[in-house]
């Protein structure tokens, strides 16, 4: 064998090596290429919004009193007392009789017309409103646990990563969404 042909054996076992060698070498020390979930926890945060409900009602007011004594009914009732009391009786019974009956007339007469301003009402429409106060939950991340090289970390993550989280040459999870 000549020489020039021997160096050229020999280098190019060289480079055959060395080319496996650092082939070899990219495969073991990039290390995995993704991290196994292991559980997904979504975080939600609970909103409170506040409303205001409206509605109409109706309410039944009382009538405002124009004769608040019920002098009118009291009167009323005395003189129509007293004239039925004057019909009962004779000479002093007579008097008696009608001044009986012009007391009991009056009570009667002020009780009347009490219990008729107590029945004179009026309704109206009045809208009465109150705040009430909506809750909705809003997804904001996702508590992730996983598994890397034979440990367990946890990371929160914008988005849920499904069954695998990638993993970069470096070793570092990728936690942003990948573009697809």
């Amino acid at each position: 064998m000549n020489k020039s042909m021997l160096v050229g054996a020999v280098l190019g076992a060289v480079g055959v090596t060395a080319g496996g060698a650092v082939a070899t070498y990219s495969l073991v020390s990039g290390g995995p290429e993704y991290a196994e979930v292991l559980a997904v926890e979504p975080i939600k945060e609970t909103i409170k919004t506040p409303r205001q409900v409206c509605k109409d009602v109706t309410v039944t007011r009382q009538k405002p009193v124009k004769d608040q004594h019920q002098v009118v009914g009291s009167v009323l009732g005395a003189v129509a007392g007293g004239l039925l009391g004057n019909q009962v009786g004779g000479g002093s019974g007579k008097k008696i009789a009608t001044v009986a009956g012009a007391v009991g007339g009056g009570y009667a007469g002020n009780k009347v017309q009490e219990n008729m301003q107590a029945n004179d009402t009026y309704t109206s429409t009045e809208t009465r409103c109150n705040t009430v106060t909506d809750t909705s939950d809003k997804l904001v991340g996702y508590n992730v646990k996983y598994q890397l090289d034979g440990k367990v970390g946890q990371v929160r993550m914008d988005h849920d990563p499904g069954a695998q989280i990638p993993v970069t040459k470096e070793g570092q999870l990728v936690l942003g969404q990948v573009a697809q």
